[in-house]
C-alpha cells in the first residue's frame, strides 16, 4: 500500500506487500522486499536494497550519497537485510568505490534514533546501536555487539562479536570480542560482557575462560605479543579464545586494552 502523498519512482521495485506511508520518497534504483514498512517522511535513495520485514520510522534517510569528497557519482550500494528496526532520524550512506562499493546492514538489528552510519560500514546481525551513535566510514560491527548512546567510532575500527560499549565512549582502536569497553580518551576494557554471553547461551566454563583471557590481555605493562603467547599457551584450544586472538592479530589500528 502506497499513501497518496508518497513519491515513489515508477522504476523502483517494491514488493506488493510493502507499506509506504505519508510523505515518503523512494528513488529510482531502490528495491524493497516483502512486508517492509516505511512509516512516514522516510527518504530512500541511491542503489539501495532493503529486505523483508523491516520497519523504518519517520525522517530516516537511507542511501544518500557518501559524505566523502572523493565520491564522484559512481554506482555504489546500500544493502539492508531482514527484520531490522530503523528508528527516527537514522542516516545510512551508500558505499564508495575505494571502500568496496557498499554499506551493509545484516538481520535483526535495532538501530535507534539519530544513529549515523557512514560509507562502507558493515553492521552484521543482532546488533543494537543506541541513540546518537556515530560510525565513521569503513567501520565493522560484528554480531550481537551493543553500542551505547552517543558512542563515536573512528574510521576503519572494528567492534568484535558480543562486545558492549558504554555510552559516550570514543572508540579510536578495535574493540575485542566479548569485552565491555567504556571511556572517552582513552577508552578502556572494564571486563567481559558476562550478562550478554549468558543471555546467548554460553556455558559457565567458557565464560570463565574468556574472562581469564581478557585479564591476561589488559595488563598494561605486558607487551602485546607476550600477552598473546600466554593466552595461547593457557587457553589456545578454546574456539572463543582462538577467535579473540585472531581478532587481535588482524587489527590494523590497534586493539583497546
Amino acid at each position: 500500500m502506497i499513501h497518496p502523498s508518497a513519491q515513489v519512482h515508477p522504476e523502483a521495485k517494491l514488493d506488493p506487500s510493502v507499506e509506504v506511508g505519508p510523505w515518503c520518497v523512494v528513488g529510482q534504483h531502490v528495491k524493497i522486499g516483502k512486508n517492509t514498512k516505511l512509516m512516514s517522511h522516510v527518504v530512500i535513495d541511491g542503489w539501495t536494497e532493503i529486505g523483508e520485514n523491516n520497519l523504518v520510522f519517520p525522517f530516516a534517510v537511507l542511501g544518500a550519497v557518501p559524505q566523502d569528497l572523493k565520491y564522484k557519482g559512481e554506482v555504489v550500494y546500500l544493502k539492508i537485510g531482514n527484520h531490522n528496526t530503523i528508528r527516527e532520524g537514522v542516516t545510512i550512506n551508500l558505499g564508495t568505490t575505494q571502500g568496496g562499493g557498499s554499506t551493509t546492514v545484516g538481520d535483526h538489528n535495532l538501530i535507534m534514533s539519530y544513529v549515523h552510519m557512514g560509507h562502507d560500514c558493515h553492521v552484521r546481525n543482532h546488533c543494537v546501536l543506541a541513540t546518537h551513535t556515530g560510525l565513521s566510514g569503513h567501520v565493522t560491527v560484528e554480531d550481537y555487539a551493543i553500542l551505547g548512546g552517543m558512542v563515536g567510532v573512528v574510521q576503519f575500527a572494528r567492534v568484535g562479536i558480543h562486545a558492549y560499549i558504554g555510552g559516550q565512549a570514543g572508540i579510536t582502536k578495535d574493540v575485542p570480542p566479548f569485552t565491555i569497553v567504556e571511556g572517552m580518551r582513552p577508552p578502556v576494557i572494564r571486563g567481559v560482557n558476562i550478562v550478554g554471553l549468558r543471555r546467548r547461551g554460553y556455558d559457565a566454563e567458557t565464560i570463565t575462560r574468556i574472562n581469564e583471557t581478557v585479564k591476561l590481555w589488559v595488563r598494561p605493562e605486558v607487551p602485546k605479543e607476550q600477552c598473546i603467547l600466554e593466552i595461547e599457551s593457557q587457553y589456545g584450544e578454546i574456539p572463543e579464545v582462538q577467535q579473540f586472538i585472531r581478532f587481535i592479530r588482524e587489527s590494523k589500528p590497534g586493539v583497546i586494552k
